[in-house]
C-alpha cells in the first residue's frame, strides 16, 4: 500500500483551482507591469517541466487560457512567453495517452493560441507536434480528431515552413487519403477544417487541382456558404470565412465564384447574418465582404446584392429615422450594415471599423460604374446622419486609447465621405448635412490632441502607429474634406484658409509630407499647394519641423543598426547625445544671431516694418529651437530608458537559453535512466504476472471460504463481478483481501467471547435472583426512612425560597452599577478618539508644511536657472564674449 503525502505541488494545483474560475484578467499582459510578467515566465516554466503533476500542470494552463482573453495577450503569450513550444512539450510528453484530459486541454489552448499567427516549423517541438496531430487524426478516436484538425488548420495556414515539413514526410499521402474521407464527416466544424488543411497543402499541387477543380467547385462553394450560414458556431463560421478568403486569393478560383450561379443568393444569406448581435460572427462575415471586394469581379455583383433590393425601404427608413437605424431583424441588409456602424453593442468597434471600410470599396465602386444604381442616393441620405454621428464624441480627457480609437474612425469617416464627393449628386447631400462649425470643431479637437501636454500624445515621428501619427491623418483627413466643400458650404472657405495658417497645422502636414505612405505624402502636398500663397502661413517653421523629422528618422536609423552590436548601455551614452544636441543648438542660436546682426547694419537701407518683421520670424525660429531642444532632450531619455529595458530582456533570455540547455542536458540523461528503468521493470513485470496468477488461485479459495460468512447470494455475485473488474489494479485487490481476512478473524473471536460472556451471563443471572430478593426487603425499610425526609425538605424549600428573594435584590443593585460603568466607558471612549483625531489633523499639516517647503525651494532653483538663461540670451544678442558662451553651452 501506498501512503498519500501531502506536497507544494498538490497545494498549488489546489489553490489554483479555487482561484482560476474567480479570475478577471483581461489587458494583465499589456499592462507593463513587471510582477504579472514574471509570474507568468514563472507558471510557463513550471508547466513545461516534465517533474510537474498532471493536476499542476492543468491548472496552470486554465489560468494561462484565461489570460489569453484577447488577441493581444494572446500574441504576447506566444512570442513573448513561448506558451507554444511549452505546450507543445507537454503534449510530446504525453503523447502515449492521447485520449487524456491535459492532451486535449493543451490542444484546445493551442487551437486558441495559433490562430491566426506565425509558426516556424524550426520551433521547439513544432516537429514532433505535427507528427502527434498526424497520427491521432488518422486514429479512430472522436474526441481527440476534432482539436487535431483545428489545430493542424492552424499550423498550415499561410505557413510554407510547416506546409514543406509535412509534405516531406512519409506518411502524406495515407494523411490525404484521411482528410479526403473527412469531407463525408457529418460534422460540418470537421469538414471546413478539413478543407482549412487541403486548401494549405494542396491548393497549388496536383490533389489540389483535382479537389477545387471546374466539377468539383461549386460544390465547394456551396458547401462553404452553407457552413457559413448554418454552422454549427461561431468557431465554424469563424473558419469558413478563413477557408473563403484563403480560397479567393486563387485567381482561378475568384475567377470561379464570379462565375457562380448561386452568388448572389449566398451573399444574399451571408448578409442577413448582420441581423444578429453578435459581433464576433459580424466580423467575420465584414471580413469576408472585404475580401470578396478585392476581387474587380465580385465588388459589382456585391452592389447589385447590397443596393439593388433596398431602394425603396432604405429611402423610406432614412426619412422616418434621419440619424436613427432599425434594429428589427427583417431590416434591409443595407441597413443592417450601417447598423454597425453606431452599433451600442460592446465590442463593436472592430466591425464598425470593417463596415466603414466596405462601404468605402463598395460605393466606391457603385460611383464609378457606368449606371449608379436609382436607390444609390437613398442610401447616401440615410447614411449620412449616421456618419456625422461618428465624428463627434471626441475628448482627449478620456485617455489614449479613446483618441486612438476615436482618430481612426475619423479617417475612416472622413475617407468615405471624400469618395462620396467625387460625384456631383452625392456631393450635393454632403453639402447639405455638413457645417463649416462642425468641421471646424473637429479640426480644433484633432489639433489640441496633437499638441497635447500628455508626454504619450506627442510622440516622436519614428513609428507610423504611434498616437501623433494617428492624429495628424485624421486631422488631414479632415482638412482634405473641407477643401473639397469649401464652394458648396457656408464658411467652410474661410474656416478651411484660417485652418491653413494656424501655427499648430506644422507639426501634422510635417508628419505627412515626411511620411512612407504615399498617399499621406499626397494628402500633404495638396494641403500644401493650397496654404503656400497664404500670406501667414509658416512655411519657415514647416522647413524646420520637416528638416527636424528627416533628421530623427536618420538618427533612429543609426541607433537601430548600431543597437544590434549592444550588450551594455555605456554609462555616458546620455550625456553625450546632450552634449551633441547642446553643440547643435549651440551653433544655429550663434547662426542665428550674426543674421540678426547683419540684418541690423542693413536697417538703414530697409523700412522698419521689415526689420520688425524679420526679428518677428527669429523670435519664433528661437522658440521653435526651444521647445525643439526640450523635445529632443526627452526623447533622449526615453531611448536610453528603452535600451537599459532591451539590454535587461536580451540577459533575461540568455539566462532562460542556459536554463533551456541545461535542462535539454538533464532530459538526456533523464531518458538514458528511464530506458534503463524501462528494461528492470520488464523483468519485474514478468515476476509480477506470476505473482499475479498465484494471487488469483490465492483469490478463488478465499472467496470459497468467505461466502460461508455471507447470508445474501446476491451480494456475493456482486463481489465476484467486481473482483473479475479489479484484476488489473492489483494493489487494490490486495488492500480489499486483508480488510476481507481481518474482518473474518475479528468475527471469530467475536463469536467465542459471545458464548464465553453468555455462560458468564447465566451465573450473574442466578446470583443476581438471590441478591435481588434481599434488595426487596431492603426496599421496605427505606421507604419508611424517605416518608420521614420528605417531611424536613418542605420545611427546607420554605428557608429557600427566603434566600432566593434576597439574591434577586442583589442582581438588580449589581444591573444598575454595570449601566453606569458602560456610560463612562462611552466618554472615555469619545474623549481618547477626539485626541486621536487631533493629533493625526497637527501630523498632517506638518507634512503638507514640508511638502511647500520643498516646493518652494524648488521653485527658486528653477527661478535662478531661468535668470542664468535670460542673461546668457542677453549675452548672445549683443555679441560679446562669443567664445565664453560657446565653451558654456
Amino acid at each position: 500500500m501506498f501512503p498519500k503525502r501531502p506536497t507544494i505541488q498538490a497545494a498549488v494545483a489546489a489553490v489554483l483551482r479555487q482561484e482560476v474560475s474567480g479570475l478577471k484578467c483581461d489587458q494583465l499582459l499589456s499592462s507593463g507591469q513587471v510582477l504579472p510578467s514574471e509570474c507568468v515566465s514563472g507558471l510557463v516554466e513550471l508547466a513545461g517541466n516534465p517533474n510537474t503533476s498532471p493536476t499542476l500542470t492543468s491548472s496552470i494552463i486554465s489560468l494561462l487560457a484565461q489570460l489569453a482573453g484577447d488577441d493581444h495577450s494572446r500574441e504576447i503569450l506566444h512570442s513573448s512567453y513561448n506558451l507554444t513550444s511549452t505546450l507543445a512539450a507537454v503534449i510530446h510528453c504525453h503523447s502515449a495517452t492521447p485520449g487524456e484530459a491535459l492532451v486535449l486541454q493543451c490542444l484546445q489552448v493551442l487551437q486558441k493560441l495559433t490562430y491566426n499567427a506565425r509558426i516556424f516549423q524550426s520551433t521547439s517541438y513544432i516537429p514532433e507536434l505535427v507528427a502527434f496531430l498526424m497520427t491521432n487524426i488518422q486514429s479512430h478516436s472522436d474526441d481527440i480528431i476534432m482539436p487535431c484538425l483545428g489545430l493542424m488548420a492552424n499550423l498550415c495556414r499561410d505557413n510554407h515552413s510547416v506546409q514543406s515539413h509535412i509534405k516531406s514526410l512519409d506518411n502524406v499521402k495515407p494523411f490525404y487519403r484521411t482528410l479526403i474521407n473527412f469531407l463525408a464527416h457529418n460534422s460540418l466544424t470537421v469538414v471546413v477544417f478539413t478543407l482549412s488543411i487541403l486548401a494549405s497543402l494542396t491548393l497549388n499541387e496536383k490533389v489540389g487541382e483535382k479537389l477545387f477543380d471546374a466539377k468539383n467547385i461549386h460544390q465547394t462553394f456551396q458547401l462553404v456558404f452553407n457552413i457559413v450560414v448554418n454552422g454549427d458556431g461561431t468557431l465554424t463560421r469563424k473558419y469558413s470565412v478563413d477557408l473563403l478568403v484563403d480560397l479567393l486569393k486563387n485567381p482561378k478560383i475568384a475567377d470561379y465564384l464570379t462565375r457562380y450561379q448561386h452568388f448572389s443568393a449566398c451573399v444574399a444569406q451571408v448578409l442577413g447574418l448582420l441581423h444578429s448581435k453578435d459581433p464576433d460572427s459580424a466580423a467575420k462575415v465584414l471580413e469576408l465582404l472585404l475580401a470578396m471586394c478585392s476581387v474587380s469581379g465580385l465588388r459589382s455583383l456585391l452592389c447589385q446584392v447590397l443596393f439593388k433590393p433596398a431602394g425603396p425601404k432604405l429611402r423610406a427608413a432614412g426619412r422616418r429615422q434621419g440619424a436613427g437605424v432599425d434594429g428589427g431583424r427583417k431590416a434591409e441588409d443595407g441597413l443592417a450594415l450601417v447598423q454597425w456602424l453606431s452599433s451600442p453593442v460592446e465590442g463593436a468597434e472592430r466591425c464598425s471599423l470593417q463596415a466603414l471600410q466596405l462601404l468605402n470599396e463598395l460605393l466606391e465602386e457603385a460611383l464609378t460604374a457606368d449606371n449608379m444604381p436609382d436607390c444609390m442616393l437613398g442610401f447616401v441620405e440615410m447614411l449620412l446622419p449616421v456618419l456625422f454621428e461618428l465624428l463627434k464624441g471626441l475628448d482627449p480627457a478620456q485617455g489614449d486609447a479613446h483618441v486612438r480609437k476615436h482618430c481612426h474612425r475619423i479617417t475612416h469617416v472622413t475617407s468615405l465621405l471624400l469618395i462620396l464627393c467625387t460625384d456631383d449628386s452625392t456631393r450635393s447631400l454632403v453639402s447639405r448635412q455638413v457645417s463649416a462649425q462642425l468641421c471646424l470643431s473637429r479640426v480644433e479637437a484633432l489639433l489640441s490632441c496633437c499638441h497635447s501636454n500628455n508626454p504619450t500624445t506627442c510622440l516622436h515621428p519614428g513609428s507610423d502607429n504611434d498616437l501623433s501619427h494617428v492624429c495628424a491623418e485624421a486631422l488631414l483627413k479632415t482638412l482634405e474634406l473641407m477643401s473639397k466643400l469649401r464652394q458648396q458650404v457656408k464658411d467652410m472657405e474661410t474656416s478651411f484658409y484660417r485652418m491653413l495658417q494656424d501655427q499648430r497645422i506644422v507639426t501634422p502636414l510635417s508628419l505627412a509630407l515626411t511620411s512612407h505612405h504615399r498617399e499621406h505624402v499626397q494628402t500633404g502636398l495638396s494641403l500644401l499647394f493650397e496654404a503656400t500663397p497664404l500670406p501667414d502661413f509658416p512655411s519657415l517653421v514647416l522647413g524646420e519641423s520637416m528638416a527636424a523629422n528627416n533628421a530623427y528618422r536618420q538618427r533612429e536609423a543609426e541607433l537601430s543598426v548600431k543597437r544590434i552590436a549592444v550588450q551594455e548601455v555605456p554609462p555616458p551614452r546620455t550625456n553625450t547625445s546632450m552634449l551633441d544636441s547642446s553643440s547643435a543648438s549651440s551653433r544655429s542660436v550663434h547662426s542665428l544671431v550674426e543674421k540678426i546682426q547683419t540684418g541690423l547694419e542693413l536697417q538703414e537701407q530697409a523700412k522698419d516694418s521689415h526689420v520688425s518683421e524679420i526679428i518677428d520670424v527669429y523670435e519664433q525660429k528661437l522658440s521653435a529651437f526651444t521647445s525643439k531642444e526640450s523635445r529632443l532632450q526627452d526623447l533622449l531619455e526615453a531611448k536610453a530608458l528603452a535600451l537599459s529595458q532591451a539590454d535587461r530582456l536580451i540577459a533575461q533570455y540568455r539566462v532562460q537559453r542556459a536554463q533551456a540547455e541545461a535542462e535539454a542536458r538533464k532530459l538526456a540523461s533523464l531518458l538514458k535512466d528511464a530506458e534503463r528503468r524501462r528494461e528492470d521493470l520488464q523483468a519485474e513485470l514478468s515476476g509480477q504476472v506470476l505473482e499475479v496468477q498465484r494471487s488469483k488461485a490465492d483469490m478463488e479459495e478465499l472467496l470459497q471460504h468467505n461466502a460461508r460468512l455471507q447470508r445474501d447470494s446476491e451480494d456475493h455475485q456482486a463481489l465476484k463481478g467486481a473482483y473479475n473488474s479489479l484484476l488489473n489494479r492489483f494493489n487494490e485487490t490486495e488492500r480489499l483481501l486483508k480488510e476481507l481476512q481481518s474482518a473474518h478473524i475479528s468475527l471469530t473471536k467475536q463469536n467465542e467471547a459471545l458464548r464465553r460472556n453468555q455462560e458468564a451471563l447465566q451465573l450473574q443471572q442466578d446470583k443476581m435472583t438471590s441478591v435481588l430478593e434481599e434488595r426487596d426487603e431492603e426496599i421496605k425499610s427505606l421507604q419508611s426512612d424517605l416518608q420521614k425526609k420528605n417531611s424536613d425538605i418542605a420545611g427546607l424549600r420554605v428557608e429557600l425560597q427566603a434566600e432566593e428573594e434576597k439574591v434577586k435584590e442583589k442582581d438588580q443593585e449589581r444591573r444598575e452599577l454595570e449601566e453606569t460603568v458602560d456610560v463612562l466607558r462611552k466618554e472615555l471612549n469619545k474623549t481618547e478618539q477626539a485626541r486621536k483625531d487631533a493629533s493625526i489633523k497637527a501630523s498632517s499639516l506638518e507634512l503638507q508644511k514640508s511638502q511647500l517647503e520643498a516646493k518652494l525651494k524648488q521653485k527658486e532653483d528653477e527661478l535662478n536657472k531661468h535668470s542664468a538663461m535670460i542673461a546668457m540670451i542677453h549675452s548672445l544678442s549683443s555679441g560679446k564674449m562669443k567664445n565664453d558662451v560657446n565653451l558654456s553651452l
